[in-house]
């Protein structure tokens, strides 16, 4: 029996980088697949032509996390279309990088909008059926720099530094329903945007890992099927640090 045999995972953002990985490394472990996209809607149809393909069943949902009521009509069609949610990740985010002195607001509010209050309105509007069913993992992909910060991301650090606070509260509310919430702290993943750093910077962030390699999209999925299944059964309330030893 595969890890995620029938059960409905809802992934947000999951059209490119490290939502794509965890949507097709999840749908190999036998999971039913709920994914959003929001502007890239050719990638988002290609992901399930692709998955639908494999055997998987599969449906991509146009949707903005970041707005509550899509977030909640959004819950309400995934149920309706699948029957459940067993697994929730909050995936969707952004960066807008730059010193705090050049931040303007608007960097600010869009960081917080899409990468922590997406993350509210999915866990409220799943966190019924999920009562319902007195089942359920929400997984919140968070980052390393949540935890230590990092120059030129303020805004960002923030909004993943309170995803670990917000995880931690969602743990111990939900914890009697045997609702489960976790973080994982991505540290330096190839991706498109990685891909776009230039070779020193590269070989600086490579230097401060003891792996002497940047993570995969892959590696954070692997992740993501082990707190998503009844493995982790007895897991709540904690952060999986998956960086290469980048944060010792």
């Amino acid at each position: 029996m595969k890890l995620l045999e029938n059960k409905v995972v809802l992934i947000t953002g999951a059209s490119r980088g490290i939502g794509k990985a965890i949507a097709q490394n999840l749908a190999a472990h036998g999971a039913h697949i709920a994914f959003t996209f929001l502007s890239r809607i050719e990638k988002g149809k290609a992901l399930e032509e692709e998955l639908s393909a494999a055997g998987t069943t599969v449906k991509g949902y146009q949707s903005d996390a970041s707005d509550f009521n899509a977030a909640d009509e959004l819950v309400t069609n995934v149920v309706a279309d699948f029957g459940k949610i067993d697994v929730l990740i909050n995936n969707a985010g952004i960066t807008r990088d730059t010193l705090i002195m050049r931040m303007t607001e608007e960097h600010w509010d869009d960081v917080m909008r899409i990468n922590l209050k997406s993350a509210f309105n999915l866990v409220k509007a799943a966190t019924k059926p999920m009562m319902r069913a007195r089942a359920g993992s929400i997984i919140n992909i968070t980052s390393v720099v949540g935890i230590m910060g990092n120059a030129g991301q303020a805004n960002y650090a923030a909004s993943k530094a309170g995803m670990i606070g917000f995880t931690k509260s969602v743990a111990k509310e939900l914890g009697s329903r045997n609702i489960r919430c976790n973080a994982i702290a991505p540290g330096f993943i190839e991706t498109e945007m990685t891909g776009e750093l230039n070779e020193d910077k590269l070989k600086e962030w490579m230097s401060g890992i003891p792996l002497k390699r940047a993570g995969s999209g892959e590696d954070i999925a692997n992740a993501c099927a082990y707190l998503g299944s009844d493995m982790a059964a007895y897991v709540t309330g904690q952060v999986l640090v998956v960086d290469g030893g980048m944060l010792m």
